[in-house]
């Protein structure tokens, strides 16, 4: 059999293409945080991460600036060998400062961190248990260890219990879960998962990709619980609320000392470049310096789910910036995306295997420099598509 064949009987997206009902890789001619132009239409963007929207601030600009101006555009080459800046242990101190764990290392990208670390500390022989709802990310850097995966059902304490009660005492254990779930909004309920931790013997990762920034006064999930004493190992990502690119992993000293020197992703990739280090260091003081940032974006969130609510909208369990409008159908879905991107809405349509079969969804995000206007349009476009579809 022909390798390739797989490529040339794949056609769907290319039907869907002509048809007009892609909705992935559209490219953008100006993004400006909360509006983008694309296809010579502008629209108010509702599907990105830049909680905070610092991507356009002055400090965070201005810092990537000077560093290419210092440092060139990249180091050429790993952290390992001659890629490490001052500047990139000065950001790892001050994340593990605000997130309040011994040390942090940073890595090129957020998926990297999950396969890094997660392959790192977990072997054959080990066991490493992963929410039915987590990233991609997770799953992947859990099938890279080597070791045996379990999945409990998503925010189920009870299939939890059960999972870890089956696992033999002598396996090292690892539970990876995300704080902010990034389609559907929801938060992993650390209060109640911790102490089964501590009761089986497993230590617990939590990745904040998408909490850093939003919970806990912007310190994540862990902060928001007021349980960072008892998570083991804080992740997140530069590509959300510190509007640049990279991730970190942060946790006790040996620890994090042991990550650095056996994370595949961080000794053979090159270090995360000179620019993007400054952006997440200023966007970090950002947050420092501007706390209500963090309050904006969560009023907002609050805003945009009662709206939704009392247009009749479905809008799960979610109680962060990530609202999802839940459909239930592939082409509803579709459709309903395309008319909102007609009408000058960018949301992001998601369906299996990125969410649960049946849950297929318009993932809303929204960022703290929306305006009020801006967000009454938004609820406006929504009760007119939604009556042209008959969702609502």
């Amino acid at each position: 059999m022909d390798l390739f064949e797989k490529c040339h009987s794949y056609t769907i997206a290319r039907e869907a293409i002509k048809e007009g009902y892609y909705p992935y890789f559209i490219p953008m001619a100006e993004n400006e945080g909360t509006e983008v132009i694309c296809k010579g239409r502008r629209l108010i963007m509702c599907g990105s991460n830049n909680y905070l929207g610092l991507t356009t601030h002055p400090k965070v600009r201005e810092a990537a600036e000077q560093a290419i101006r210092r440092f060139g555009t990249s180091c050429t080459g790993s952290r390992f060998l001659n890629g490490t800046l001052e500047m990139h242990e000065q950001l790892e101190n001050e994340l593990a400062t605000w997130v309040g764990k011994d040390a942090a290392l940073i890595f090129s990208t957020g998926m990297q961190v999950n396969l890094g670390v997660i392959s790192s500390l977990v072997g054959r022989g080990d066991v490493v248990i992963l929410d039915k709802e987590d990233h991609a990310s997770i799953v992947d850097g859990a099938r890279l260890s080597g070791g045996d995966i379990q999945r409990f059902r998503h925010n189920d304490m009870e299939h939890l219990e059960r999972v870890l009660t089956s696992l033999p005492e002598d396996k090292g254990k690892l539970l990876v879960v995300d704080g902010l779930f990034s389609m559907e909004g929801d938060i992993a309920p650390l209060p109640d998962i911790l102490p089964l931790c501590q009761k089986y013997g497993v230590r617990i990762m939590v990745d904040d990709a998408h909490a850093m920034g939003v919970l806990g006064k912007g310190r994540g999930t862990a902060a928001h619980y007021g349980v960072t004493n008892q998570v083991d190992l804080i992740m997140s990502t530069f590509s959300k609320s510190f509007a640049s690119l990279g991730g970190f992993i942060a946790g006790e000293d040996d620890v994090i000392h042991y990550i650095k020197h056996f994370a595949r992703s961080i000794i053979f990739s090159a270090s995360i470049p000179p620019s993007n280090t400054a952006a997440a260091l200023a966007a970090l003081h950002v947050m420092q310096e501007e706390p209500e940032r963090i309050e904006r974006v969560n009023r907002i969130a609050e805003k945009m789910r009662n709206g939704y609510k009392q247009l009749g909208f479905n809008t799960g369990n979610s109680v962060t910036p990530v609202i999802p409008i839940i459909i239930g159908d592939d082409q509803l879905t579709f459709t309903t995306w395309r008319l909102l991107f007609e009408n000058g809405v960018f949301v992001n349509p998601v369906i299996s295997p990125a969410t649960s079969p049946g849950r297929q969804l318009l993932r809303t995000s929204y960022m703290a420099t929306h305006t009020d206007a801006q967000l009454d349009f938004v609820l406006d476009t929504f009760k007119k598509v939604g009556k042209e579809v008959g969702l609502i």
